[in-house]
């Protein structure tokens, strides 16, 4: 993928980029220490250490806390079947090669695990916690002893008419090999006797994956008295049923975690999509990598389960409490108010609103008078990206619309208003994302559909994953060609963007549109291109143009220029970035790095980082837009696209910046910074030691100032100055 991404204007770095700007070489400086990096494992650990806070913290909703239970849950799920599934596969491979910190893959392996027990064990801890908290609010997780006679009956009869026929016991003996345990999925493992010959025998018991995980106990319909039995339980307590004439010795819940990464040779496969097909087949047959089972669970049940798996004692994980807290989900959709976070309704942006109360918003006009910015989910995806994109179907003038597609949601009105414009005879191009992790499937849905409706589907680079987030219009207006540009943080999902925070460009700037017709070609046949004027594009040239703003921060700093730097991403372990920030560090450039997940940046380190500042925020919303702004001598240069500083962003990806050049635009960015990095803003702290410190309380114990609450009310309270029509 070429894309020569210059720095625009007459700017320092405005030239061209060159091929042999030098690559990051580790014992370059030999002045930077060989331990300068945190571990990328260990600091995404350190991440949902943080989520895990907020479901801890008392001062938190109920209802979020137990959200954010399971978000934890979920997310440690993901970091094993991919992050820990690829360390034992390198190590097992004989691949293995020390990481950047310098440790062996196996010792990393070692901290991981060690990390992710005490987390696993906090985290049940937590559950506990929240749990009693519910249980005075009237909402209750009890177990099947703690009911009566007349409570049990109506679940006996749920169990008999809707659970018993779909369940599966599969035993386990010379004619009946241990069964496959298809990853994530709650089993129960029963030891019977024959109560004739006394002998045992072994059987696995899938919980059914199909049915509601928390099973409301009265129908009463009261929200103020509300109590459930998870499924395990109840079907656990069902078993005679389902071994009549056996005697049930034992029972327990485990699970098992498989590696469900997908590797796929592309430049051996002539059909993508197939191939792709294939593997999330084959996925499912990945190796154990981790056994979760409940601390009670007797040593006969377990050594079977761990000769049969094949599973270390490092990969069991032995939990109180209910395994798989992913289930807590479900009580989001309890109407208790009280229990959550106030609701928050978007906004839509001021410049999109219509000059009439009851007129209808014409995007195109909009972006004709200026460039808007939008920030979701406090201003509304609805009535700015989707909104574009419809009118953009229904207007006979537009004659051609782009779009990458990376995450849909399942009923996405984007990929409707690409159809609804194919349709009406439009040049419709979608460049789908197939292989967006864990999205798969969706995906090649959703391409087969637009390809039926005369969408031109293609699927990027062999290679690369496209990972920008753009759109284009082209619309013919007097005679002449106009193009209609979103360049965003986030993808392009109405469901994710009410709780993703993300950041999107609209502009019908000529010269941003010619940039992106120049990639669409390139994404779709097989132009090389190199002249994109307000862009840097990944894989090519992102990294080099970073680099060369930040050294001429460096320069700015040395030569007693204004200087400065700040990042707000959500991973920063490009090891090549990292240096130069140190560098501009040592040099005296002020740097702040706004991170929500990963950072192998050590901040306060004497000698070379001692000029950064690392913060994190976590809250109702994830942090996901991302923002690369230079000070450049009081000429501020400051980007914003979708690429992370790791390397799978900037160099397997295809990733866009694009600059902004309207001051409002970034003034308004330069002020939420100021919000995020201030000490009276709640948010996490990352220490000299690599730890991170939470700050969410002032001296007197009173809350230090919610950034997203603050920017709700900023942004929901703007006044319409926008000019009208």
């Amino acid at each position: 993928m070429d894309g020569d991404s210059t720095l625009v204007d007459n700017a320092p770095g405005a030239e061209n980029i060159d091929d042999d700007f030098e690559p990051w070489n580790p014992d370059a400086d030999s002045t930077l220490p060989r331990d300068r990096y945190i571990d990328r494992e260990l600091s995404w650990l350190a991440f949902n250490q943080r989520v895990l806070e907020l479901a801890e913290d008392p001062a938190l909703p109920l209802l979020e806390r137990a959200n954010f239970l399971a978000i934890f849950a979920s997310n440690l799920d993901e970091f094993f079947m991919v992050r820990v599934a690829g360390l034992k596969r390198r190590i097992m491979t004989g691949l293995a090669v020390p990481t950047n910190t310098g440790k062996a893959p196996a010792d990393v392996l070692a901290d991981v695990s060690a990390k992710a027990h005490e987390l696993q064990l906090r985290h049940a801890r937590a559950f506990t916690a929240v749990g009693a908290g519910l249980r005075s609010k009237g909402i209750t997780l009890v177990s099947w002893g703690e009911l009566s006679d007349e409570e049990r009956a109506p679940l006996r009869e749920l169990y008999s008419t809707q659970i018993f026929p779909v369940l599966m016991p599969l035993a386990v003996d010379p004619a009946h090999p241990f069964p496959y345990i298809s990853g994530l999925s709650l089993n129960l493992a029963v030891r019977v006797r024959n109560t004739k010959t006394k002998k045992e025998q072994f059987a696995r018991l899938k919980v059914p994956p199909m049915l509601p995980r928390l099973v409301r106990i009265d129908g009463s319909g009261s929200v103020d008295a509300i109590r459930y039995i998870l499924l395990e339980d109840l079907i656990a307590n069902q078993l005679d049923d389902l071994f009549p004439g056996m005697e049930v010795v034992e029972h327990h819940v485990f699970r098992v975690t498989r590696n469900e990464d997908v590797e796929i040779d592309e430049d051996e496969t002539e059909n993508l999509i197939q191939a792709l097909e294939k593997e999330l087949l084959r996925r499912r047959f990945g190796p154990p990598i981790r056994l979760e089972v409940t601390e009670d669970i007797d040593e006969v049940t377990l050594d079977l389960l761990v000769r049969e798996l094949d599973i270390t004692e490092q990969e069991i994980y032995r939990l109180p409490g209910p395994l798989d807290l992913r289930g807590l989900f479900e009580l989001g959709k309890i109407d208790r108010p009280e229990l959550k976070y106030p609701p928050h309704v978007p906004v839509t942006a001021a410049q999109l609103q219509p000059s009439e109360p009851n007129a209808k918003p014409d995007i195109f006009a909009a972006l004709r008078r200026q460039d808007v910015l939008v920030h979701h989910p406090y201003e509304s995806f609805a009535t700015s990206v989707q909104a574009f994109l419809e009118q953009a179907a229904a207007d006979p003038n537009v004659l051609a619309i782009k779009q990458t597609l990376y995450r849909t949601s399942g009923d996405s009105p984007i990929v409707e208003a690409l159809i609804d414009a194919a349709e009406a005879g439009k040049q419709v191009l979608a460049l789908v994302e197939i292989k967006a992790r864990f999205d798969e499937q969706n995906n090649i849905e959703w391409a087969r559909k637009l390809e039926k409706s005369g969408v031109h589907v293609v699927y990027g680079l062999v290679g690369l994953k496209t990972h920008c987030k753009l759109a284009l219009v082209i619309r013919q207006e007097g005679g002449q060609l106009k193009h209609y540009s979103h360049i965003g943080t986030g993808n392009y999902n109405p469901k994710t963007s009410r709780i993703y925070e993300d950041l999107g460009l609209f502009t019908s700037d000529d010269q941003v549109g010619k940039d992106l017709t120049r990639l669409f070609n390139e994404l779709s046949g097989y132009a090389i291109e190199k002249k994109f004027k307000r862009l840097l594009v990944a894989p090519r040239y992102l990294r080099k143009g970073l680099l060369k703003a930040i050294a001429q921060e460096t320069r700015n700093a040395q030569q007693g220029k204004p200087s400065g730097i700040r990042i707000k991403v959500n991973s920063m372990v490009d090891e090549a970035i990292i240096d130069a920030l140190y560098r501009a560090s040592r040099a005296g450039v002020p740097i702040d790095v706004w991170v929500r997940g990963i950072c192998g940046l050590k901040p306060g380190q004497e000698g070379y980082s001692e000029n950064i500042r690392v913060r994190s925020v976590l809250g109702r919303y994830l942090e996901h837009s991302r923002i690369f702004s230079f000070v450049n001598d009081g000429d501020p240069l400051m980007y914003i696209g979708s690429a992370d500083m790791m390397h799978r962003n900037l160099d397997r990806r295809v990733e866009a910046l694009v600059r902004l050049t309207k001051p409002e635009h970034i003034d308004e960015l330069n002020a939420m910074f100021d919000l995020a990095m201030s000490d009276t803003t709640s948010s996490w702290s990352l220490e000299s030691d690599g730890s991170w410190v939470r700050h969410a309380t002032d001296d007197s114990g009173a809350p230090l100032v919610d950034l997203q609450n603050r920017l709700m009310y900023q942004i929901s309270h703007r006044p319409r100055t926008t000019v009208r029509l």
